[in-house]
């Protein structure tokens, strides 16, 4: 089972502290490194974040977030073998062909460890911030990675759309990791089983624990074999909140999980001793 951290960006006041906690995870084994997006976000918002039960997610609007791009960036620049993830990008509301650049720039400079996860987006109002529409963003999604992927690809760029246009061009440098930055799709509401199934290199599963988790695979099963694709090659990475111990992981396993991602928040008032413990408890066994 691999093991990530999540956010590593969020609460961070200085390149010391992340790049120590970087460094410190990757000395005790921790596979991978992950962040969360928001390039705003509202003192008070209508819309409903789906994975709650009250429809708030955590944190307030003065919560620092560090660009999670600069931010793995400055890690990949500490780091050298632990990979990094975004947990998830929001794509919809992001200019794809910028995006591209930025990952396959941020791919090279880590030697190929960077993993692009990517979701539609739930923040209506942070779309009107950035000037995108909220309507139809997962149809956008689905053109922008395809677009994406062209862009990674070295061949010379043609990409008509309902929403892009681009023609004859290149973008340099390509990714080092074959086929292109490794796409992870976030998200379990919607067409998101079949965009997994379509689209995506991985799934990141916004749940907490097997259980929660186990009722979900069928329905990505089913959306595989629609789509006519292997659903053994779909890389499956799911949040824990670090409770339960090995059995807990054991779990996860028994349902084909790769990786655990555990929120720094889950690990008690001192993270860096949690990591510590975190990994004693479960990377050194």
């Amino acid at each position: 089972m691999k093991l990530g951290l999540i956010p590593i960006n969020v609460g961070m006041e200085s390149l010391d502290k992340l790049v120590g906690l970087a460094q410190y995870a990757e000395s005790l084994g921790f596979e991978s490194l992950w962040t969360f997006e928001h390039v705003m976000v509202p003192v008070e918002y209508e819309s409903r974040y789906p994975y709650s039960r009250d429809g708030k997610m955590g944190g307030g609007s003065d919560n620092p977030f560090l660009d999670p791009l600069i931010a793995l960036t400055a890690v990949a620049a500490h780091t050298k073998t632990v990979r990094l993830g975004t947990g998830v990008n929001i794509l919809s509301q992001s200019n794809p062909l910028l995006l591209a650049k930025q990952a396959a720039s941020l791919d090279v400079l880590s030697g190929g460890r960077f993993m692009l996860g990517a979701g539609i987006g739930w923040l209506k109002e942070e779309f009107d911030a950035m000037g995108v529409p909220f309507e139809r963003r997962g149809a956008r999604y689905d053109d922008y990675v395809t677009a994406m992927r062209k862009v990674w690809s070295g061949e010379v760029v043609e990409h008509q759309s309902e929403f892009l246009n681009w023609s004859g061009f290149q973008s340099y440098p390509l990714p080092v990791q074959a086929g292109g930055v490794p796409i992870i799709v976030g998200g379990s509401k919607g067409k998101a089983f079949e965009r997994i199934a379509r689209l995506g290199d991985g799934w990141f599963a916004p749940t907490n624990d097997a259980e929660g988790l186990a009722p979900m695979l069928d329905p990505l099963k089913a959306a595989c074999e629609a789509a006519g694709r292997d659903y053994a090659s779909i890389e499956i990475t799911s949040m824990w909140t670090n409770k339960g111990g090995r059995e807990a992981v054991q779990a996860f396993e028994d349902l084909g999980v790769s990786r655990l991602i555990v929120p720094l928040f889950a690990l008690g008032r001192d993270p860096v001793a949690g990591i510590g413990k975190l990994a004693e408890d479960i990377i050194a066994r």
